[in-house]
This record gives structure tokens, sequence and C-alpha cells, in this order.
């Protein structure tokens, strides 16, 4: 029997995290990392995560790109901070979540002024 993808595995999480976000339900959220107590699984999560921003970011006015890629940098140092702590890295992948909610509205705010 072979053991799912890890990286599968994040991507799946991340998206369901995300979707529980959206949907106004933080404790689902959490619920979603909740049984995830290995720090490699969770950085799984955060690189879905991150590679969904950066996606979200490309198609942002330069000023609001620039600005995102500041947050990037911050959610970054969160993370290396928590490093080796899987609480602190669930913070950081809750931030990195409404990060990417904070940037699909702001291109939605772009989009509806360009037309």
């Amino acid at each position: 029997m072979t053991s799912p993808d890890p990286a599968a595995v994040g991507r799946e999480r991340a998206g369901e995290l995300v979707r529980r976000l959206e949907a106004g339900d933080p404790a689902g959220a959490d619920t979603v990392l909740s049984d995830v107590d290995q720090v490699r699984d969770l950085v799984y999560v955060g690189a879905a995560l991150t590679a969904l921003a950066r996606a979200e970011a490309r198609g942002l006015p330069p000023a609001q790109r620039a600005q995102a890629n500041t947050r990037q940098l911050a959610l970054g140092a969160a993370r290396d901070a928590a490093r080796t702590d899987p609480a602190g890295l669930r913070l950081w992948l809750r931030r990195a979540g409404e990060e990417l909610l904070l940037l699909r509205s702001l291109r939605a705010a772009a989009d509806a002024i360009t037309g």
C-alpha cells in the first residue's frame, strides 16, 4: 500500500482551510489543521497556500502587488519564527489563508474598476 502524496494532501488541506475561512467558519478552519502534528505536513499546506497567493498577486495592479509581496515576506518571517512549533505553524497557516482571501478581494475590486 502506498502512502498518499504529501504535497497533494497539503493542497487538499489548504483548499479546505480557505473554503472554511471564506465561508466565515474560523472554528472549522482551525479544525482542518488541528489534527496535523507533523511540521512537515504543515509546511506542505503552507506551500500550497503560498503558491495560490503568489498566483493571485500576479493579477493585481503593480502597487498592490508590491504590497502583497511585502506581506508575503512578513508571513515568511512568521513561518521561520515558528519553524519547529506546530501550534505556531498553524497560526501562520491561518494568517496565510486570510491573506489569500484578502488578495482575492483586492483582485475582484481591481477587476471591477478596470471592467
